[in-house]
């Protein structure tokens, strides 16, 4: 497993360095010992799986607030999704910069979220699914949200016009 800057402060790319035989593949893609060396959670109280039928559907952005704010650690198991992560901390020094990163299941990378993030994604094939490992239970009163094309954060999606939820669509503007 290989940990790597996502090019935000506090995220982190975690790549899997796969033993291939003529049975397979066998990969580590968690190590507490190694999360903790990269200053990651080790422990993650809520996993989540999310199934996108269709090509462009678009779920985002999303995070949860203080005191209850959460870190994502997030993989495509099927299919492939366009990732997004935006740094909405005020004091971060990538506040309002966002990044981007094709998870596969067949790269069988992964994206770690920080706490104060907001997370979306696009899907990029018919039949894509997504697991997330989350440092927080979900608390439905300190779910947030902003939309997808907010002019304050100008995200580069692949598809347009994507499928949205009618929550996703009827976000709010950010306020800075």
């Amino acid at each position: 497993m290989r940990i790597t800057e996502a090019g935000l402060a506090d995220a982190w790319i975690v790549d899997v360095e796969p033993a291939t035989d003529e049975r397979g593949v066998f990969a580590r893609t968690f190590c507490a010992d190694e999360f903790a060396a990269h200053g990651l959670p080790r422990v993650f109280p809520q996993c989540n799986t999310s199934f996108n039928a269709r090509r462009g559907t678009l779920r985002g952005m999303h995070w949860q607030a203080e005191p209850k704010a959460e870190g994502k650690l997030i993989r495509c198991t099927r299919g492939a999704i366009y990732d997004v992560i935006l740094d909405l901390r005020r004091a971060s020094r990538t506040y309002l910069a966002w990044r981007a990163f094709e998870l596969t299941a067949d790269n069988r990378r992964a994206l770690y979220a920080p706490a104060g993030f907001a997370h979306g994604f696009q899907t990029l094939s018919d039949g894509a699914e997504v697991f997330y490992q989350m440092t927080e239970s979900y608390a439905p009163e300190l779910a947030r949200g902003a939309r997808w094309d907010d002019p304050a954060f100008r995200i580069d999606w692949p598809i347009r016009p994507p499928t949205l939820s009618p929550r996703d669509a009827s976000f709010p503007d950010w306020v800075a």
